[in-house]
């Protein structure tokens, strides 16, 4: 499962993602863009390190030549938590000027499953012709919006929750979080 990092704020979401999918005994690769790295060090008391090392597999961010660059590389799908809208524009209209949007413009290609948690508000007309551009290519727009009717007690509740709906569009079930109606 590769995850994509880019420089939206809620980085906690690509974290949480990789935790999880560890759990699960998942293989993940990761790819955080420059950006991300920027807004870490307004989100977190985290490290890129410790992001990195929740992944199996990092790869840079400008090494277009890396495997989840290729449509032959075998995987599930991409998860980009949280999405920028530069990375959200870039995957719309194939310009992928690095790996992380490379590796989208792969998966869709191949017909595999791309879920962006695209992190904006509010939105013009711009961000919404590119939402739909890259929903009518296959992939998925999925705003980390917050879930109420589970009661979330904690932050750390509404962000695995999020994830959790997340992977569910990968067939992936991580029982972190109530379904409606349990």
């Amino acid at each position: 499962m590769i995850i994509g990092i880019s420089g939206a704020s809620g980085i906690v979401f690509g974290m949480t993602a990789l935790r999880t999918l560890r759990a699960l005994g998942y293989e993940t690769h990761l790819v955080m863009s420059r950006s991300a790295r920027q807004a870490l060090v307004h989100e977190g008391p985290y490290e890129a390190q410790e992001i990195e090392a929740l992944a199996d597999v990092v790869h840079q961010f400008g090494d277009i030549g890396a495997s989840i660059s290729s449509g032959s590389f075998r995987t599930r799908g991409m998860l980009v938590a949280p999405c920028s809208i530069r990375s959200l524009s870039e995957i719309a209209y194939g310009t992928t000027s690095n790996l992380l949007t490379r590796s989208a413009d792969v998966i869709l290609k191949e017909r595999r499953r791309l879920v962006l948690m695209v992190r904006e508000t509010p939105l013009h007309l711009g961000h919404l012709r590119a939402m739909t551009m890259v929903t009518e290519a296959g992939g998925i727009i999925m705003p980390p919006v917050p879930a109420f009717y589970p009661r979330p007690e904690t932050l750390e509740d509404m962000i695995n929750h999020t994830v959790g709906r997340a992977l569910d569009l990968f067939d992936i079930d991580c029982a972190n979080f109530p379904r409606w109606g349990e």
